[in-house]
């Protein structure tokens, strides 16, 4: 079969996203929408480096183009001030953008040119409105911190702020960044406007300028409750420790904090955005279904204003406080509304399920422990369009406790901690502290009394993996075939940038050895990340909007088409996994991933998250939902233990992870590096057996995050430690630099009896339950399908992934580079096979005929990262060699260079080991 992905469609509907994402704060004195006959002057260095995404594997996408808010703009026809431009592109050049020191070092903004008082009025001579824009990065393993430049403006931002803000009548303020950041600055310097336009991929521009012209009124909505202060968040005393974070919070995250006890530290509340035009939303009826539990509501939608435009319908409930204590407010159910045109109705059905408003007993306190519930009393139903605006619409009166499901205890904390609780005081809830319960289940035990059976080995008998497609055999009976040696191989994903998959991609998973192959299991192909496919070796591929402007859409249909597209771009490249979509809860906002990550809510979380998972699956891949618990910072987070109550995890941090396997039948999940309640998440049973596959029918295979740490209770971390791994029934170890042979302890704990053959037979019958239905089967039965791209632009740097060519290297190897392509702008991509991990001399010869002054840099960058940038001047023609060091820690490695400069002509690469890692 032949499918057409057209790259234009694919332009417009990012760029709808971006456009829907957008969340207005404010616009007061009509400052917005601008008028494309009017002149804009626009302000601040970010207008020339738009942040396309936060930074990290999250974020490493190759493009071809960005197109940037003023690139946007000129586009649709704006006009701007072309003095002003020029000047931020003078400065820009003997100022150049800092990249930082590699992975994890990018810094969180740049440095902002100064500005003269009679430079900004003389600019306010030919317009009187400003554009300023903000930008903000962070990412893996770097969290923002609240400090000048990453939380709070910078001086030289506050003093272009206040010399903008004296000059022009109109002064609005763009905040291109992936994480919420302090406003008081721009209330203090009175902003006539200002709007949280995200960072928005590399359409973003587009979208961005939509929305500022008028064509799309903003309809974007705050996945966030943003406070006057840091110190004002529930998780402020509990986040960024190095060794353990306790969740004192509990349940009460973001606005179930704020709505609840602290309603004045609000500034924004959360679900809030503005419109070019005005709305009148009213209940019009509700009814409850008791056979299917839910309740169903109708709620009409009027456009009262001047403009067209779009609304979020936002159901909160507020349960009884029972016995359990409970949020004022709860989201249980949103709708967006189709674009409206001025006087234009529509009545919107939603449906709000039970579990939506449950909660989870880990105390006993109701006399059900362990069981999801609603408590006797009122359910109040507030309707609106945001959490503190919506309005009392319905009552349900519960006449006596109704237990949803009975489960059993798993997950419990083991550290001795206590937490909030609400209490009546003079008519108003107040804080109060009760100590958490603690785990009381045997999890050894547990699991030993839950062994699977095991499946008689047969050896060889002739039948491949096809067979059991084609229903000519069960999956036991090919599982029957795999020898000890198979089943080893078979839990351990190979990478980055192993040759068997697609060149620069993060992983092959499932036929990583000779005989698997032989057996006709294929590799699977996973790719970084949330923001699109991430390849290593310098192929382009689409840059997609982040994770929070993606849930600020609150529109599941728009979303779902998008993903549709995205599969359609990964179905051509050969990924069958996009390692994504985030799902990890907003607690605190200094996380620096908080950009790839959709919410403070868990509701919202699992929502976005299906719809992704729906468009993907209709292309016939799909996403790896991440990170499977409690990954809520990047600051010691490979060894920072997260102790949670049971019911915080179920009702929060689990919820929205279990909505995407019900609701968006998730097939893959990647756990974390960190610890969760003492017990690292990649060998944690409760975690992946216990819950999700035992109590919520999880069926697809589970992966660790990439070179985790693995322990058993009380054990210390050991990454050989793939036996518990196996036995939490996590299936693969990724990644490993070869999948035929590595130095885990897996065929040991088989010959021991620490670990049971059925154990590692229940992780090949996953991984090749999933392998069936993927394109990799496809391939290597070739019936695979084909996905032409139309309308995409020629690029004439991208990377043939056919003709990467991989190189051996036992511990010394010179690469000719003779006649390959050195114009400016391109690249040359390879591949490493090292014998070697360690430190390697890389040293590079070329010539140039240019000036002596020329100056012609080289960026070599490994998996994706730049490590080093090696300037030549003119050489006369003779060949001249520069050396760096670079540390290699995978096998595979990708390599790249990059020419920023046309007047080399390259002569070799060589590469010498130095010595191990330190």
């Amino acid at each position: 079969m032949t499918r057409k992905l057209d790259w234009n469609v694919y332009i417009d509907t990012a760029a709808k996203t971006v456009a829907e994402g957008i969340v207005m704060l404010k616009n007061e004195h009509h400052a917005l929408p601008l008028s494309k006959e009017k002149e804009i002057a626009v302000f601040g260095r970010i207008q020339l480096h738009y942040y396309k995404s936060g930074t990290g594997s999250g974020g490493m996408v190759n493009v071809s183009k960005v197109t940037g808010i003023v690139d946007g703009l000129l586009e649709k026809g704006a006009k701007i001030n072309k003095e002003l431009l020029e000047t931020y592109e003078q400065w820009d050049k003997e100022h150049p953008f800092d990249v930082g020191e590699g992975w994890g070092m990018e810094p969180w903004c740049q440095e902002e040119m100064p500005l003269e008082e009679d430079f900004v009025q003389s600019i306010a001579k030919s317009t009187d409105t400003a554009l300023i824009i903000i930008g903000r990065t962070a990412g893996e393993e770097q969290d923002n911190h609240e400090n000048e430049g990453s939380y709070f403006l910078t001086a030289k931002e506050k003093d272009m702020l206040s010399k903008v803000r004296n000059a022009f009548d109109k002064v609005i303020v763009l905040l291109n960044v992936g994480n919420i950041m302090d406003m008081s600055y721009f209330e203090e310097c009175k902003a006539d406007a200002v709007l949280y336009v995200w960072q928005g991929g590399m359409t973003g521009g587009i979208g961005t300028a939509s929305v500022l012209l008028g064509e799309v009124s903003p309809s974007g909505k705050l996945t966030d409750t943003i406070a006057y202060r840091v110190a004002d968040y529930p998780s402020a005393d509990n986040f960024g420790d190095a060794h353990q974070n306790c969740y004192e919070e509990d349940i009460y995250v973001g606005y179930r904090y704020f709505e609840t006890f602290a309603k004045d530290k609000v500034r924004y509340p959360f679900g809030f955005g503005l419109s070019y035009t005005a709305f009148d939303v009213c209940c019009q009826g509700t009814s409850v279904d008791i056979e299917k539990d839910r309740f169903l509501f109708e709620v009409s939608v009027e456009n009262t204003g001047d403009y067209k435009g779009k609304e979020v319908v936002q159901i909160y409930c507020k349960a009884p406080q029972g016995k359990l204590g409970k949020p004022s407010r709860v989201l249980c159910a949103y709708r967006k509304t189709k674009e409206l045109l001025p006087g234009e109705k529509v009545i919107l059905s939603l449906e709000v399920p039970f579990a939506a408003i449950a909660s989870y007993d880990d105390s006993g306190v109701t006399d059900h422990r362990f069981a999801w519930i609603l408590e006797q009393g009122d359910y109040n139903f507030y309707v609106g369009t945001d959490v503190r605006s919506a309005s009392k619409a319905y009552t349900f009166t519960n006449e006596e406790n109704k237990i949803l499901k009975q489960t059993q205890q798993a997950l419990a904390p083991v550290t001795p901690f206590s937490r909030i609780k609400p209490a009546w005081k003079d008519g108003k809830l107040t804080i109060e502290k009760e100590e958490v319960p603690l785990n009381e289940v045997d999890e050894k035990q547990r699991r030993l009394d839950c062994i699977p059976k095991e499946i008689q080995q047969t050896g060889d008998q002739g039948y491949v993996l096809a067979d059991v497609l084609e229903k000519k055999i069960p999956m036991h009976t090919f599982i029957a075939q795999l020898s000890d040696q198979d089943l080893a191989c078979i839990v351990r994903g190979e990478g980055m940038n192993s040759p068997k998959v697609t060149a620069g991609t993060a992983a092959a998973f499932g036929g990583v050895s000779k005989h698997l192959q032989e057996l006709g299991v294929p590799c699977g192909c996973c790719a970084d990340g949330p923001s699109g496919m991430r390849m290593d070796c310098g192929t382009k591929a689409f840059s997609l909007p982040n994770g929070t402007l993606i849930a600020s859409t609150f529109n599941d249909e728009l979303i779902t088409s998008l993903y549709v597209l995205v599969g359609m771009e990964m179905a051509a490249n050969k990924v069958d996994c996009l390692l994504g979509p985030g799902m990890n809860i907003h607690r605190h906002p200094l996380n620096g991933r908080n950009f790839e990550y959709f919410s403070e809510d868990p509701f919202l979380t699992g929502k976005i998250a299906s719809a992704e998972l729906r468009g993907l699956h209709t292309a016939g891949v799909t996403g790896t939902i991440k990170h499977f618990c409690g990954n809520n910072q990047e600051t010691y987070r490979h060894i920072s233990d997260s102790v949670i109550s049971e019911r915080a995890l179920r009702e929060i941090y689990l919820k929205g992870f279990e909505m995407a396997v019900k609701e968006g039948n998730a097939d893959s999940v990647m756990t974390t590096y960190g610890s969760v309640n003492g017990l690292w998440t990649a060998g944690n049973y409760d975690l992946v057996t216990r819950i999700l596959h035992d109590e919520w029918g999880f069926t697809g295979f589970t992966m660790t995050d990439w070179w985790a740490n693995i322990n058993e209770r009380n054990c210390p971390i050991d990454k050989k430690n793939f036996a518990a791994m196996v036995r939490a029934q996590n299936d693969v170890y990724m990644v490993c630099t070869d999948g035929e042979e590595n130095n885990d302890n897996v065929l040991e704990s088989l010959e021991k009896g620490t670990l049971c053959r059925s154990e590692l037979q229940r992780c090949a019958v996953n991984i090749c339950r999933f392998l069936l239905h993927t394109h990799a089967m496809k391939r290597m039965m070739k019936k695979q399908d084909e996905v032409v791209i139309l309308n995409r632009p020629k690029d004439e740097s991208d990377v043939d992934l056919e003709n990467v060519v991989c190189y051996p290297l036992d511990g010394e190897a010179t690469i000719s580079l003779k006649d390959i392509c050195t114009d400016k702008g391109t690249n040359y991509s390879f591949s490493l096979d090292l014998t070697k991990l360690g430190y390697y001399e890389v040293t590079i010869t070329a010539s140039s005929t240019q000036s002596e002054l020329a100056q012609i840099p080289v960026t070599v960058f490994r998996m994706g990262t730049p490590y080093g940038t090696f300037t030549w001047n003119g050489t006369g023609g003779k060949p001249v060699s520069y050396t760096k060091e670079i540390l290699f820690e995978s096998r595979f490695s990708m390599m790249r260079l990059y020419f920023a400069q046309s007047g080399l002509d390259m002569e070799s690469i060589s590469l010498r080991y130095v010595r191990d890692k330190e």
